[in-house]
């Protein structure tokens, strides 16, 4: 299944529709308050009879995922490699289902991969095909959504896999508003910093007339 976001970077307001024919699938509405985030609710946009609406949330302050009314902590679902230096994140959303590997490819997508199985799991007849996808990439987020001098912005889009459409269809387009959520404030901090330093370069703070007061326009008086 192949699927677009109608706008370019906002991952916490759109609607998903599919490729092919331009039907809306999903929505994405998010209750934000003046500092920060409460809930990331993704919507049904064509619910079955007696079928919510809501089939998944984000709990951006207690951190919790919920899927059709389950509720799990962002701990118990989500685990770093032992490696600090690596990157990647390990998402399982139960015990039964699988768990993949979720990582921010050559600074342009995120890549969902299965997470190999050992061996003896392998050798298994009965879970030969199964072993076959160990490692292969089931879904993708393309989010090519930088800044254009001239052209017209591509807009975000998810590729999943039957693989992942099976079990983990909504968990994954959690795991991918989430994640590129995170990385777009990581990105905010970045440029603030940076802003901040040009200000430092651009003055000498003195004891009359501190950086502070400078960068915020408060000027001291003039004690002639």
């Amino acid at each position: 299944m192949e699927v677009t976001f109608d706008n370019q970077s906002n991952v916490l307001s759109a609607q998903i529709l599919t490729v092919h024919d331009g039907s809306v699938i999903y929505r994405i509405v998010t209750d934000e308050g003046l500092w920060s985030r409460d809930h990331t609710y993704l919507k049904d946009a064509n619910p079955a009879v007696g079928e919510p609406t809501n089939v998944g949330v984000i709990h951006w302050k207690e951190k919790t995922f919920e899927i059709y009314g389950h509720r799990k902590r962002l701990s118990d679902i989500r685990r770093r490699p032992r490696n600090p230096l690596k990157k990647e994140r390990f998402w399982r959303w139960a015990p039964d289902r699988k768990e993949y590997t979720v990582i921010y490819h050559n600074e342009k997508e995120w890549q969902v991969s299965t997470v190999s199985k050992s061996a003896d799991f392998a050798r298994n007849a009965n879970r030969f095909m199964e072993a076959l996808l160990d490692g292969e990439v089931v879904a993708s987020f393309s989010v090519p959504y930088r800044p254009k001098l001239f052209g017209k912005l591509k807009p975000m889009v998810v590729n999943l896999e039957t693989l992942a459409l099976e079990k983990d269809e909504v968990f994954l387009f959690l795991v991918f508003i989430y994640s590129e959520c995170k990385r777009q404030d990581k990105m905010v901090k970045k440029t603030l910093r940076e802003v901040g330093k040009v200000f430092e370069c651009m003055y000498v703070p003195s004891q009359s007339q501190p950086f502070p007061a400078l960068l915020f326009g408060h000027v001291a008086p003039s004690s002639g």
